[in-house]
């Protein structure tokens, strides 16, 4: 078998990462992006752009630096590089980050992620969702469901990948070990990064091969065909 091979006879616990794995993030980008040119033509102001691309920025780096309960602290420090009120930059992000988008997330589902989810059932597989964005209302757009859903903004989590953290309370819930569980993502310094530091197998969505890992560009390809046949 080839060694970035997964053999699913012993995987129990399949956990997807969201944003990037189960739709389009670039197709839900320039939509929002078209969104939010328009609202700065309308309002004449800058203002929501440019508090979206720091707080974005900032999450990037708190990401990479593993800050503990880092919301309120993002939030925060948001308001007080750009001059704002916290509570105003905290609506701005949950409207422009979290509300907004769930008018274009079902145009942008990856194609065959539903039928994967059924396969995966039918044999047997229990199925966990582990994002670093709350999840609860993308999975009802994208008509997806899982046994286990957890947020890096749960207070049980409280700290972005690549912390291990989400991934141990999803398999603590499940009471799968890390041998039998699989996280599938799109990002290797993160998901593949939380996946190898709590253990786990992962498997990376990319459209081009990442060195020395597992990796699909589609849900489609030939790595889940075992899954699909039998």
């Amino acid at each position: 078998m080839n060694k970035y091979a997964i053999d699913w006879g012993e995987i129990q616990l399949v956990v997807f990462d969201v944003d990037g794995t189960l739709y389009d993030q670039g197709r839900l980008r320039r939509r929002m992006l078209l969104e939010l040119i328009g609202h700065a033509l309308a309002t004449r102001s800058l203002t929501t752009v440019r508090t979206v691309r720091l707080y974005r920025r900032l999450r990037e780096a708190f990401s990479e630096d593993g800050v503990e309960q880092f919301e309120d602290r993002l939030v925060a420090q948001t308001a007080r590089d750009l001059g704002r009120d916290p509570t105003a930059v905290r609506d701005l992000v949950g409207e422009w980050m979290e509300r907004r988008p769930l008018a274009h997330l079902g145009a942008c589902r990856a194609p065959m992620v539903g039928e994967l989810f059924d396969a995966l059932r039918r044999h047997g597989k229990r199925l966990g969702i582990l994002s670093d964005y709350p999840a609860h209302d993308k999975l009802r757009v994208l008509n997806l469901a899982a046994e286990f859903v957890v947020s890096a903004t749960d207070e049980q989590v409280g700290v972005l990948k690549p912390s291990p953290r989400g991934l141990q309370v999803v398999m603590a819930a499940a009471g799968v070990s890390p041998a039998a569980t699989l996280l599938i993502g799109d990002r290797d310094d993160r998901d593949g990064e939380a996946a190898r530091r709590a253990g786990a197998r992962a498997l990376i969505r990319s459209a081009s091969p990442v060195a020395g890992r597992a990796c699909f560009a589609t849900f489609a390809d030939d790595v889940f065909r075992a899954v699909y046949e039998s």
